[in-house]
């Protein structure tokens, strides 16, 4: 599996990249391996302010529909446009053009409580 060292984790399968003040989340390439086929994305919560842990939306694959959650606090800024009509993209390219949505991080520190590549690698196995 694909663990990049410079993505926080969380224990629900999703990661966060920081890129300045902003941050970028989707699931690990574990997680959409996992679920094979990923057919459809959504998100409906641009605009909103979710805690961490709160469902932020839902990937549909061929044989399973499995919840989103956030795992920082933030606003949700941008859906990835691309995943409408490619939902595949998480498939295939899981943290760069598979990403899900960019937030606003409301307290930076909670980066801190996520797992790092090595103890998501541990987690996993």
């Amino acid at each position: 599996m694909n663990t990049p060292t410079n993505l926080k984790y969380s224990r629900d399968h999703e990661w966060v990249r920081l890129e300045g003040e902003f941050a970028y989340v989707g699931i690990t390439d574990f997680a959409q391996s996992e679920l094979g086929e990923i057919v459809f994305i959504e998100i409906e919560t641009v605009g909103e302010t979710l805690d961490a842990g709160e469902i932020f939306g839902s990937v549909e694959a061929v044989k399973t529909v499995s919840e989103l959650l956030m795992p920082v606090t933030g606003e949700i800024l941008e859906f990835n446009s691309k995943l409408e009509d490619a939902p595949e993209l998480v498939n295939d390219d899981p943290y760069g053009e598979g990403w899900m949505v960019k937030i606003a991080l409301s307290d930076a520190s909670q980066l801190e409580d996520l797992l790092d590549a090595e103890a998501y690698q541990a987690l996993i196995l």
